[in-house]
């Protein structure tokens, strides 16, 4: 299929069908198209490359046409460009990123209405995407858009948002063992008067605050670690670990227990994306 442009799409129905070069924008009522079958979809380019000194790869996801040609324009970067096949002959046709963002939601809620959400996935990454790079939002939100993708791939990636995960806790294990857990567990100190002296007796039990001693090669050791590891495990599930921790690992707990379980939930979230029927 090479193109629906102008199509009443409302009560077509595509089936077993190669749509890797079909132009979609143009058609009406996009988002009650019918899938049937084995639908082939274009991909983005496989394998590592770089930009600049910095490796990266394309997150691997189903594109349509629209989408290739402009990524391919001549106008963008070239690390940007390479992969994405010959730019269009007619640069000046190639849609807007806010038509490709209706494209890709249509093309969405076709799949969804058609309970294959997980089908949907790739469509609603692509929107996003388009999103992002769209200068008609605000910065602010694209600078969300930018955070949401980095961290979990707008929801969809569990994997990344599983790496984020784990750096967190492996920064939160050795910012406790150097800074959090106290060189020795804090005893009760009671001060008053010796007994005999037949003067009234006032005694006060303080209960010092945690400390650290030593330099910070001296400080990790096996039990230290240990109850780093305990505390940062119980922050990503919402729980107080309950060791005596200086002051500033009470606040590096308090961190773990907000960053930690949000990355936890964005990798719930993508796995559910890509499993639900």
């Amino acid at each position: 299929m090479a193109s629906i442009r102008g199509v009443d799409a409302s009560m077509l129905t595509l089936a077993d069908l190669n749509l890797a070069e079909c132009v979609f924008t143009g058609a009406l009522h996009l988002d009650q198209l019918r899938l049937e079958g084995l639908s082939i979809f274009g991909t983005t380019p496989g394998g590592r490359r770089t930009r600049g000194l910095a490796p990266f790869r394309w997150t691997r996801r189903q594109v349509i046409e629209e989408e290739r040609q402009w990524r391919a324009l001549p106008g963008r970067a070239a690390s940007a460009r390479r992969g994405w096949g010959a730019p269009p002959p007619d640069p000046g046709a190639v849609p807007g990123l806010a038509s490709l963002t209706t494209v890709y939601r249509q093309l969405r809620k076709a799949r969804e209405d058609s309970k294959d959400e997980p089908g949907a996935a790739d469509f609603y990454y692509g929107e996003m995407e388009m999103r992002r790079h769209s200068f008609g939002y605000r910065r602010a939100e694209r600078w969300l858009l930018q955070a949401y993708w980095s961290l979990s791939g707008y929801g969809l990636r569990a994997a990344r948002a599983l790496a984020w995960l784990v750096t967190a806790m492996t920064v939160s294990v050795f910012a406790l063992t150097l800074w959090g857990v106290p060189s020795s567990d804090p005893g009760a100190v009671t001060t008053g008067t010796l007994p005999g002296t037949g003067r009234r007796i006032t005694l006060s039990t303080d209960t010092p605050s945690p400390g650290l001693t030593g330099p910070l090669a001296e400080r990790f050791t096996g039990e230290r670690m240990e109850k780093s590891v305990q505390v940062v495990l119980n922050s990503v599930i919402f729980r107080a670990s309950g060791q005596s921790l200086t002051t500033a690992g009470t606040y590096i707990e308090m961190t773990s227990r907000l960053i930690e379980p949000g990355f936890l939930a964005l990798a719930l979230l993508a796995v559910r994306g890509r499993l639900k029927r």
